[in-house]
């Protein structure tokens, strides 16, 4: 099992967490990761991060894809790609509908069908056997729709990319899940919870099924995300997650249409994630960072002293989990991790 950071998202001020990335590096870590959400973009810090490191791998987890082109997102794939040596990740996601069309401007659209033309254009892109044609539901190209000039023509990358690129994409629904293991190397599911795997194994195998050729998880890269808190204090520790479970649970997505409440809920957290819910869009978040259980921030983290954080990821090394991204709060921690994993 290997080992990624991950940065997060940015606060008021951009903090690209220089330190804790080359100690990362130092140590062996395989990728950083850099988030977006609907403030810094995941790219800018990534290329500044690239200059300032060697060997770790760089990721994007994730860029937005309806807030670019899948030309756009291939042209920033290549380019980072060749200046940092062979190193970058390309990791994807559909987001929300309340960040997509209040802060993009564009339609959320089927987020299924959308994926899987993306994913086929950028692939086309990287591969360059011919100039780009894509003639989909949801991109077209050349394009000739409504104000074309007609003017548009197929055209090849003049930038050489690497087809091995690898593709990653952040699901956490069932149906996205499944389409993930089909066309992409590896998936990014956040609020992982390893004794729950069985809820999205059959999915994940399902996507290997209709890939063919044999695919399974010797070529496809499981990488959740875990937010490990190191401490002698474990309800401490479990307390500091909980305002971003309530955030999440409770306010990424409306009503019905919550993305994370809704894993809560497979994972059988129902009245906890309805009272998360309630509270959070009324605007008691403080009453919603309560409603959070110690069994869910448990099952989802790695808490508490370094011997049960050790004893703890035996959970995680039965799953096939190939890289384990970690969002780590300090140095101390990330070498921590390294001692246990590496």
């Amino acid at each position: 099992m290997r080992l990624g950071l991950t940065t997060g998202y940015s606060g008021s001020h951009i903090d690209a967490k220089v330190p804790l990335v080359q100690e990362a590096d130092k140590l062996g870590y395989h990728v950083v990761w850099t988030a977006e959400a609907y403030g810094s973009d995941a790219v800018t810090p990534l290329a500044w991060l690239g200059a300032l490191t060697t060997n770790i791998r760089l990721g994007t987890g994730i860029m937005q894809m309806p807030a670019r082109s899948p030309a756009n997102t291939a042209m920033t794939a290549m380019t980072l790609d060749q200046l940092s040596g062979g190193r970058f990740i390309l990791g994807l996601g559909v987001s929300g509908p309340q960040v997509i069309e209040g802060w993009h401007g564009v339609p959320y659209g089927k987020i299924l069908g959308r994926t899987r033309e993306y994913v086929s254009i950028v692939r086309k892109i990287l591969a360059r056997e011919e100039p780009l044609t894509h003639e989909g539901e949801h991109y077209r190209i050349p394009y000739q729709g409504p104000g074309a000039t007609g003017l548009g023509k197929p055209l090849k990358s003049i930038i050489h990319g690497r087809r091995e690129m690898p593709i990653y994409v952040a699901a956490i629904g069932p149906k996205n899940v499944a389409l993930t293991a089909e066309i992409a190397d590896g998936l990014m599911p956040v609020f992982f919870a390893p004794e729950k795997f069985s809820l999205i194994k059959p999915m994940i195998e399902e996507g290997f099924q209709r890939a063919g050729g044999g695919k399974d998880f010797s070529t496809f890269d499981l990488a959740p995300v875990v937010s490990v808190r190191m401490g002698d204090d474990l309800q401490a520790c479990l307390d500091d997650l909980k305002p971003n479970l309530a955030l999440y649970i409770g306010g990424m997505g409306a009503r019905g249409r919550n993305f994370y409440n809704a894993l809560a809920r497979r994972y059988g957290f129902d009245d906890a994630a309805e009272r998360i819910q309630d509270a959070f869009l009324a605007g008691r978040k403080g009453e919603a960072i309560a409603a959070v259980p110690n069994e869910l921030a448990d099952a989802v983290s790695l808490c508490g002293p370094r011997e049960r954080i050790a004893d703890r990821l035996a959970l995680w090394r039965e799953t096939p989990i190939t890289t384990l991204t970690i969002g780590a709060p300090d140095i101390e921690t990330l070498r921590t991790m390294a001692e246990l994993v590496l």
